[in-house]
């Protein structure tokens, strides 16, 4: 093989390199926030461009799986001619501590910010204990 045979060789790779790699989706990891008060915890996570309709979070055991795919709305007189990342998807996992009660999340979009309220396990929670009197 030629030295010219070689180099063409070598840029037929990397140009295919270059394909494979655009075509694949892209999975990110959202900046996420979490802050602890006393009823439980609040995770706030960007998910710039994901619709509700392409957000799911589920449940598994003590797993929270939070998987969005982000969705490019483009006006229909304009045409993508070059995008790097044609489709993308954030997705992240979380254990959750023994002590959240799972069952109760609650879940809120706005503005590209997910919102997940867990609280915590009723058992867990500091309650109040009336004294009798003795008298």
């Amino acid at each position: 093989m030629s030295q010219e045979q070689a180099l063409q060789k070598k840029e037929q790779q990397a140009v295919q390199t270059v394909q494979e790699a655009t075509e694949q989706e892209v999975i990110m990891q959202p900046a996420v926030d979490v802050s602890e008060h006393a009823n439980g915890i609040v995770l706030r996570a960007d998910l710039p461009g994901v619709h509700k309709d392409q957000l799911s979070i589920e449940l598994e055991g003590d797993q929270l799986v939070i998987d969005g795919k982000v969705r490019l709305d483009l006006p229909e007189q304009l045409d993508a001619r070059y995008a790097e990342i044609q489709t993308s998807r954030y997705r992240r996992s979380f254990t959750l501590g023994k002590d959240l009660d799972g069952e109760n999340i609650e879940a809120d979009l706005k503005k590209g910010v997910l919102t997940l309220r867990i609280p915590k396990r009723a058992e867990v929670l500091p309650r109040k204990i009336s004294i009798k009197s003795g008298d």
